[in-house]
């Protein structure tokens, strides 16, 4: 009998160990050798199909696939391309009659790759982003879409800063330089991007979520900033959004636009006063610096990528934090977590993770938020990658990536079952 209690007493202690590991952070810098299985992909270098009328894209800043495995993008367009050797054919006069024009802000495709339909810009009734970014194709197969423009703000936040912003052009070298930044993701001045909007599948008008340049703070229960990301919980017909400007998580009713709740890092009020630049040898930040992405496993986790934190953070719908990792602590600048999905698999057991400042997709152990294998490395051919910050998964494990920047395009990626990999 006594021995029994001892044995019953070592299992609670190791059952109250591994609870207290699930709550903890892990900081992924080694992993344990020897040969695991991972997803295997391979490029498909015709995907998607050419697209008509000229038409270019610019920045890709939203990827997602709905339930018909129908590929959507979004982009930036004529703000992000170069004026003079891309957009030839949409100048007054056209300096290049063959070539080029932008393509709508919003594409939809086919799993072969084919042109299904487009649509976005300015309309009646709502505020069209100046810079969009992120897409979210709910159950319904409504399209929402946010945006990232820093500019003014009507607000208690203040002016933007000032790195976001284009320099002023004066003269010819002060337009080249203004078209120059815009290229790298800024936009003219204007309102702050401070909205999220809601369109049918055909890109009827539905629902807006905030108001450009309305800027209320973290706590503000109507107003947004910076909105990068949106995610949509079926279960309780909620969307969730990456308010990046205010460093939270805010959740609405997706019928409403009804506020329900928001947090910050680790669960904690977020805060509007911006954390210092992310130093790897420091302490974790107690805030988000840029909520870049918000994803909701089968499971019913919350996965939130802070990106220029290097960090995934993991909680329950209602905000309580349950755990994190630091997925390349040493990387800076840009950050690492952009974006993330999920494996197809009944369990989700794998976490791809778009790092667009290191060129490259790194795969996770969903679980154990350790690093398993990665694709990718920088440059232009097909499967290297460009500032890589968006990514989505199809029913049948493809893999779909978006590239900003200069970058500039969209990959299809196949999946081709279980490999193993030594790592």
């Amino acid at each position: 009998m006594k021995r029994r209690a001892v044995g019953l007493s070592a299992w609670i202690v190791v059952v109250l160990a591994l609870f207290a590991v699930r709550k903890s952070t892990v900081t992924v810098t080694a992993q344990t050798r020897g040969a695991v299985q991972a997803p295997n992909l391979e490029v498909d270098p015709f995907w998607p199909k050419p697209l008509p009328n000229h038409w270019l894209l610019g920045s890709v800043t939203g990827v997602a696939v709905d339930a018909q495995d129908n590929v959507w993008i979004v982009h930036q367009g004529g703000s992000t391309l170069n004026a003079r050797t891309e957009m030839g054919a949409a100048t007054t006069p056209p300096t290049a009659e063959a070539c080029c024009v932008p393509a709508p802000p919003v594409l939809k495709f086919d799993a072969a790759g084919n042109l299904l339909a487009s649509f976005g810009g300015a309309g009646t009734g709502y505020s069209w982003p100046r810079l969009p970014q992120g897409i979210t194709i709910d159950a319904k197969n409504s399209v929402w879409i946010g945006g990232t423009a820093a500019g003014t703000v009507e607000g208690p936040a203040g002016p933007p800063p000032e790195g976001d912003q284009p320099p002023r052009a004066t003269g010819a070298r002060g337009a080249a330089a203004a078209a120059l930044a815009r290229g790298r993701g800024g936009a003219a001045q204007g309102q702050r991007d401070a909205q999220v909007l809601k369109f049918t599948g055909d890109g009827k008008f539905v629902l807006q979520i905030g108001m450009p340049g309305k800027v209320d703070g973290p706590e503000s229960s109507t107003t947004l900033s910076l909105p990068a990301n949106i995610e949509f919980d079926a279960a309780a017909n909620e969307v969730y959004v990456a308010d990046r400007g205010n460093h939270r998580v805010v959740v609405f009713n997706a019928d409403t636009g009804a506020y329900k709740r928001h947090w910050g890092a680790y669960g904690n009020k977020p805060e509007a006063a911006d954390p210092p630049p992310y130093d790897p040898a420091a302490p974790a930040a107690k805030q988000f610096r840029a909520v870049s992405c918000v994803r909701i496993a089968r499971d019913g986790f919350v996965y939130v990528c802070d990106r220029e934190s290097n960090r995934v953070q993991v909680f329950q719908k209602d905000g309580k934090f349950v755990k994190e990792a630091v997925i390349s602590k040493t990387t800076r600048g840009d950050g690492a977590v952009w974006d993330i999905a999920f494996s197809r698999d009944a369990q989700q057991r794998f976490m791809y993770v778009a790092d667009g400042h290191d060129k490259t997709v790194l795969i996770l152990n969903r679980d154990s938020l350790e690093v398993v294998t990665k694709f990718g490395t920088g440059g232009r051919q097909p499967g290297q990658f460009f500032g890589v910050g968006n990514i989505a998964v199809d029913s049948k494990g493809n893999v779909y990536t978006g590239e900003t920047y200069e970058g500039k395009r969209v990959q299809k990626l196949a999946y081709k079952g279980l490999s193993n990999v030594t790592r």
